[in-house]
């Protein structure tokens, strides 16, 4: 009788023990993975001028002559446009984030960026800008210094020297907000809360936690991006504080076995999830080297008037393939698969051909994404 209540012990310490690493030991808080209903940003865009420029401007044209004389008819200026310089004037897009549950008075900083052909925004100020929201209503206004981050030196024919993008640039707190948005925070008695990541799993372990932590039954997953949480009697006049304490909460995160590749930049990230099957890879590179040598072939002494010098091309043609060997790569944790690959000795474009042919075997176990 004592064997097999030994092997049944030892059965059980073993479905604990896979049980136990099967749960993903890396834990967030709900607020990294998902947003309230009604919690939001709103953006905002304005057309603006900035001025100051050391002769770096846009050039005379129909539009900035316009914008030039309208602001300074707003000013009580009246000119001809054959007055008009700006070149140390350029045309500007504005741009910023309204907050959730902004509040007049408050700072927000702004982008500035040149919509017209000039050099550099540096040492400019940008003029007074109202920033519209969609609905086509003022919510801030913006003006300041512009800061691009970087600067531009020297001058044209090769000994000009520009860090940075010059063109672009910001407003550090440049916007004052003149009017707030109705934001409301869920719905009646529900709030819904909004997965960044759409994920079946990692939406039903916000609602179990919610209900584990909450002592109660109110909360349930309607979709893989949101779930609905119905607010205790408790919090009904304190809807911000049950945010908090929601937010607040950890749950172990289910990621995703991905794979992604940008083919123009060369960048490969591998997820921790991903598992490659015992799998034998060959991968050499082909170099076709052409080379050309002129030579130049003279007349020999007391040659006839007709002989001339003429220039003869010795064309060299190398070809070097490099040996390949099957090389074993398999694995089941990041670091296994690292060590693999990297023994292939490959460059990242070369490992985002060999991922594409694994992937198209069977034997890489993610989700290869190409962008």
């Amino acid at each position: 009788m004592r064997k097999p209540v030994a092997k049944a012990i030892l059965l059980c310490v073993t479905a604990a023990l896979l049980v136990g690493t099967a749960v993903p030991s890396r834990a967030e808080r709900i607020k990294d993975l998902a947003a309230f209903e009604g919690v939001r940003e709103n953006p905002l865009i304005g057309y603006g001028l900035v001025v100051g420029l050391n002769g770096v401007g846009d050039k005379k044209g129909p539009i900035m002559v316009q914008s030039t004389l309208n602001m300074l008819k707003r000013m009580g200026l009246s000119i001809s446009e054959a007055d008009i310089k700006t070149k140390n004037t350029a045309a500007v897009m504005v741009t910023a984030s309204l907050p959730p549950f902004p509040k007049p008075g408050a700072r927000v900083s702004v982008t500035v960026s040149a919509m017209g052909d000039a050099k550099t925004l540096q040492g400019g100020t940008l003029l007074m800008t109202p920033l519209r929201g969609a609905d086509g209503k003022t919510y801030a206004i913006a003006q300041g210094s512009v800061s691009i981050g970087g600067f531009v030196g020297g001058g044209s024919g090769g000994t000009q020297t520009v860090k940075n993008h010059p063109t672009t640039g910001s407003v550090s707190g440049g916007a004052v907000i003149e009017k707030d948005l109705p934001f409301t925070l869920g719905s009646g008695d529900h709030l819904r809360l909004f997965l960044y990541r759409q994920d079946f799993t990692n939406a039903s372990r916000i609602a179990a936690k919610v209900n584990q932590e909450l002592n109660y039954g109110g909360a349930a997953v309607l979709d893989p991006s949101s779930v609905r949480i119905t607010v205790p009697d408790e919090y009904k006049n304190r809807l911000p504080e049950l945010v908090s304490v929601i937010e607040s909460f950890q749950i172990p995160v289910d990621t995703p076995a991905r794979v992604t590749v940008n083919e123009r930049t060369g960048t490969v990230v591998i997820g921790e999830s991903v598992k490659i099957s015992p799998v034998a890879i060959a991968h050499g590179n082909l170099t076709i080297e052409i080379k050309t040598d002129l030579q130049v072939s003279q007349p020999a002494p007391l040659a006839p008037p007709s002989a001339e010098t003429v220039v003869v091309p010795q064309r060299n043609v190398k070809v070097n393939e490099q040996k390949a060997s099957l090389m074993e790569v398999s694995g089941t944790s990041l670091g296994e698969i690292v060590r693999g690959l990297n023994a292939l000795g490959v460059s990242p474009r070369d490992l985002i051909a060999i991922l594409q042919a694994l992937r198209s075997s069977g034997a890489l176990r993610a989700e290869l994404e190409v962008l």
